[in-house]
């Protein structure tokens, strides 16, 4: 009698993970809010933080052992309003509605091109990850969504720290570099994850004070440092498709038949 009763009550451990994704969104619904206000910079930072909580409930599941159905659907679903819906709308808002149609259109499309992310990560969660080459090497498939939310958002941080309005000022340019970003995402492209670093052991303190040194420059320089992420990741895509084919090549050298 005692189970049954346990069992229509969710313990914390369960809940947790769930609130942490519910915030992320909470965040990106914010960010609409503060770009009709017309509060670029806060809004910019609450896609930032919405990002930070996607990548805290994952964690939070894992270390409580409370992954679920449940809280995988609701992440999809927070990761296409917060990272797919909330960014389109702020950027259209920002400046490409001063194309009217061809500015939607470029929204649309990045929001769109998330969801298809979404979907097709969903579609592949049941597949066996022996046949996923890409993520046995560490790389993960197309940009994923909270990058493709801050370079999406990339241009409006790069106004804020250098170059005034000028980005805001060139909305075609704006378009053009929307929808590539939405490419980007739905891509087949390998992209870097952290799973693909190896610190060596005598390297080890110098990473975290290199660590340290990042967190006190987005205290201090926060656009530029947001800036730095952006150029660097973007950086990496070639470079990270040039690493998957010599992997690759070297995997056929070794064994013909894989």
């Amino acid at each position: 009698m005692q189970k049954k009763r346990l069992r229509n009550f969710f313990s914390i451990r369960a809940i947790a993970p769930n609130a942490v994704t519910v915030l992320a969104f909470s965040m990106g619904l914010t960010a609409v809010r503060f770009a009709l206000a017309g509060k670029w910079e806060l809004s910019v930072a609450a896609i930032i933080i919405a990002g930070v909580f996607d990548g805290l409930d994952g964690t939070v599941a894992r270390l409580l052992r409370s992954t679920s159905k449940f809280g995988a659907e609701l992440d999809s679903l927070s990761d296409v309003v917060a990272f797919g819906v909330v960014p389109a709308l702020v950027v259209y808002l920002w400046t490409l509605q001063g194309l009217d149609r061809l500015g939607w259109a470029a929204a649309l499309i990045y929001a769109v091109a998330m969801a298809l992310r979404l979907a097709r990560f969903n579609a592949r969660m049941d597949l066996e990850d022996e046949n996923d080459v890409r993520k046995q090497m560490g790389f993960l498939t197309g940009v994923p969504a909270p990058m493709g939310a801050g370079l999406v958002v990339a241009p409006m941080v790069l106004d804020f720290g250098f170059t005034g309005n000028y980005m805001q000022s060139h909305p075609h340019f704006l378009a053009v570099y929307t929808v590539l970003i939405a490419l980007l995402m739905v891509s087949t492209l390998p992209t870097f994850t952290l799973k693909l670093v190896r610190v060596p052991r005598e390297s080890f303190v110098p990473v975290l004070l290199l660590v340290a040194t990042f967190f006190a420059a987005l205290f201090v320089y926060p656009w530029s440092a947001l800036i730095a992420v952006s150029g660097l990741y973007l950086i990496s895509i070639p470079l990270c498709s040039i690493a998957y084919r010599k992997r690759l090549a070297e995997i056929k050298r070794a064994d013909p038949e894989a």
